[in-house]
Parts: C-alpha cells; structure tokens; sequence
C-alpha cells in the first residue's frame, strides 16, 4: 500500500499514472473485501455453525457467502460512509488527487483494522518486516493487515467453538440413550440431527448467530 501511493504521488491528477492507479485498485477489491474487513469472520463462524449442526452442505455456500456479504455491509457501513464522504466524494469532485483518495481510503480502513487488532499481534508482524514501531499509529500496513486477518480468524474460531458446544451435548445425549435402549443399528446423526434443527429454529438461532457477529464488533 505505501509503495502504491508513492508511485502515485509522482503522477498529477487525472493522469495515466491515476488511471492505471485506479483500475490496479479495482482489480484488488475482492481481496480488500475478503482479507480487509469483517468477511473473513462471518463466513468463518458460519461455516462452523453449518458443520457444527451436522449439514455441511446446507445451506449451500452461495447462501452463506450472501448472508456474511450482507452482515458485511452492516458492521462496514460506518467505515464505508467515512471514505466515502472523505476520500470518493473529493475525488469525484476533482479537489483531490487519486494517490490522496487511496491514503484517506487507506487511513479511513486502518482505523478500522486497528480497533479490532491485538497489540501483541501487531508487534509481531511489525517484528517479521523488520520494523520499528513505538505505537501502534506507526505499524506498517504490511503489519496490520496481516495482524488483523488472523485476529479475525481467532475470534471465529472462539464463536465456533462457542456455538459447537450445544451441539456436541445433543450428539452425546442422543447416543447415550441409543447405547441404552440396545439400537447400536441405529445411526445417532440420524436422530440427533432433526432434533438440533428443531433446537436452532426454536430459538432463533440465525438471528442470534447474526446479532453475535455484529456485536462482537467494537
């Protein structure tokens, strides 16, 4: 990211420099949205959560890859109103350059990023690249993306592991109670299996798993 904005601060605005500028950032949008906000979490936990019931094949990926997109756009839609309003709407207006849209973009992300980064992970990324950093403002972006992602993947696994447990009781319970009653025959999935989606619908359970992700945002 810092090598990209110092090429394109040796462009003048509206020049072929911003136009490569541009359609290179374009190109890296779904990475940006993947590895760069709450997506990885989401999509995480609700792999998890599909396992963890037993289906994992239902519901399909498409579904869940739409749903964590959705909740995506909810937890980012302060940080995307803020770039919008200072680094898009500028540029559109032609007050700023695209080198300064993508450093306020940037900026706008890391604040973003930083608020769900460990400190400990920072410094040990900071540490990888060889960098020096007193402050946590002073970390690289090489340094913070990285350090942001595995947070992410953390937190996921922890709700994972959080939502699993209900699960894994329905399972125990329902085989002990097979191996009692002598059905050894008797497959305990295809049992325990209705009962845990009876169980996830009666409580709710999407809007739960759903209104936990976004809270777990702070």
């Amino acid at each position: 990211m810092n090598a990209l904005l110092d090429v394109a601060n040796s462009g003048r605005s509206g020049s072929p420099v911003d136009l490569l500028i541009a359609l290179f950032l374009i190109g890296l949008v779904p990475l940006i949205a993947v590895s760069m906000t709450s997506f990885t979490r989401i999509i995480v936990v609700l792999s998890l959560l599909r396992t963890s019931i037993g289906a994992p094949s239902l519901p399909p990926n498409t579904i869940l890859a739409a749903l964590a997109m959705m909740l995506t756009c909810l937890i980012m839609r302060p940080t995307l109103s803020q770039i919008r309003s200072g680094a898009l709407d500028p540029y559109a207006a032609h007050r700023i350059s695209a080198a300064q849209a993508v450093e306020r973009s940037a900026g706008t992300l890391r604040g973003f990023m930083l608020k769900q980064t460990r400190r400990s992970d920072l410094a040990a990324f900071a540490k990888m690249a060889d960098e020096k950093q007193s402050d946590e403002r002073d970390a690289p972006f090489s340094a913070v993306a990285p350090a942001f992602l595995i947070g992410e993947l953390r937190a996921a696994f922890a709700m994972g592991f959080a939502l699993a447990l209900p699960f894994v009781v329905i399972d125990v319970v329902v085989a002990a109670v097979l191996m009692s009653l002598g059905m050894y025959m008797v497959s305990p999935a295809a049992i325990s299996l209705p009962v845990k989606l009876l169980l996830f619908v009666a409580a709710d359970g999407w809007k739960l798993v759903a209104g936990a992700i976004v809270a777990s945002y702070r």
